[in-house]
């Protein structure tokens, strides 16, 4: 009897029941828009690594921390920023404990999106640094990373939080970048056009690298990017020359037209690899993408941050009292153009 009763009710209920096939085919739907979903985030990730490589020479090889997985899950598009933009790039060499930002580099976009601005602070500039005192800037890195070196995000938070006081502008975006993947981008583009205005011997290859301009491969330019030793200003030669390689590589993506090519740029990226980290702020990476790639059309202009050595402990850089008040003034004021026409001793030469 009771058998009888579950029968007839399920037949009552059977015409409730929503067909298989089209419940089958919803959820498969959701499947494959979640698979897409996964991917763009893991390609925008990687295209603001080209990006950062585009700007400053120096690739990305840090893992994501968990806090850049939903820099793209926005409601709603973020709207393009019409003023001003900076971008913070830190370029890594060593690994380990005490690990330092050895190159630090702040991408100034303009309001009017005519050119990129590479700014570069020296890696032994004297700063404050909360809650360690005064310490040079690439120490910052080593503080907010932890004792194991292996906290890149962290390390960039503490480096963004110095520089933000120091220049007094806001950091709207940002990457770790390293020169172990220099070599792979360099060799994607086919070679970067370098133009150096003296002669460089590599003091861990012997490799010589003549005045002019040449062609570096991969192996190459992070050779050329290492050095500092035996340079006329050291370590503020090598900033130059990161500047000039940079100015190189953003040559050979706009003369392919990577930034507004989406098959050549997925090519790029793939070759790459994935692995950064980054801060994009309130800005989306399609965004910065697309603001980057109109300020690249035409070559940057690369600018040291003026300063001076101090002779006294601790030893290291200064601000220049003369020129570094109205430099900062630019920068806060958008007139970066103006202020390197005024000065061009403190422009690098590119070519």
């Amino acid at each position: 009897m009771i058998e009888d009763d579950l029968r007839a009710a399920f037949a009552r209920r059977e015409e409730l029941v929503p067909a298989v096939g089209p419940v089958r085919a919803a959820i498969d739907r959701a499947v494959v828009r979640r698979r897409r979903r996964r991917l763009r985030l893991r390609l925008a990730g990687t295209t603001l690594a080209v990006v950062g490589a585009a700007l400053a020479g120096f690739t990305a090889i840090a893992p994501r921390p968990p806090e850049s997985a939903n820099l793209l899950a926005t409601a709603s598009p973020a709207p393009t920023p019409t003023g001003a933009l900076n971008v913070l790039l830190l370029g890594l060499d060593q690994t380990g404990a005490g690990r330092r930002a050895d190159s630090v580099l702040l991408v100034h976009v303009p309001a009017d999106r005519s050119r990129l601005y590479l700014v570069s602070l020296p890696r032994d500039l004297l700063v404050p640094i909360p809650g360690r005192g005064t310490g040079k800037l690439n120490a910052s890195f080593a503080v907010g990373a932890g004792p194991s070196g292996t906290d890149l995000a962290g390390g960039y938070r503490a480096t963004r939080q110095v520089v933000t006081q120091l220049t007094g502008v806001r950091i709207d975006a940002g990457a770790v970048l390293t020169y172990e993947a220099t070599r792979e981008l360099t060799d994607a583009v086919g070679d970067v056009p370098v133009c150096l205005p003296a002669p460089v011997r590599s003091v861990h290859t012997e490799r010589r690298f003549p005045a002019g301009c040449q062609q570096l491969d991969g192996t190459a330019a992070v050779d050329l990017l290492r050095q500092r030793y035996g340079l006329r200003d050291g370590g503020l030669d090598r900033d130059r020359n990161a500047g000039r390689y940079a100015a190189g590589l953003l040559t050979r993506i706009r003369e392919q037209g990577v930034l507004t090519n989406p098959v050549l740029l997925n090519r790029l990226v793939t070759q790459v690899g994935s692995g950064v980290v980054t801060d994009t702020g309130q800005t989306s990476l399609l965004t910065l993408i697309s603001v980057a790639g109109k300020a690249a059309a035409v070559e940057p202009v690369a600018v040291g941050l003026p300063i001076r050595y101090t002779e006294r402990q601790p030893y290291g850089f200064r601000l220049d009292p003369a020129l570094a008040p109205g430099f900062l003034d630019a920068l806060r004021a958008d007139r970066l153009g103006e202020w390197t026409a005024a000065h061009p001793k403190q422009v690098t030469a590119l070519r």
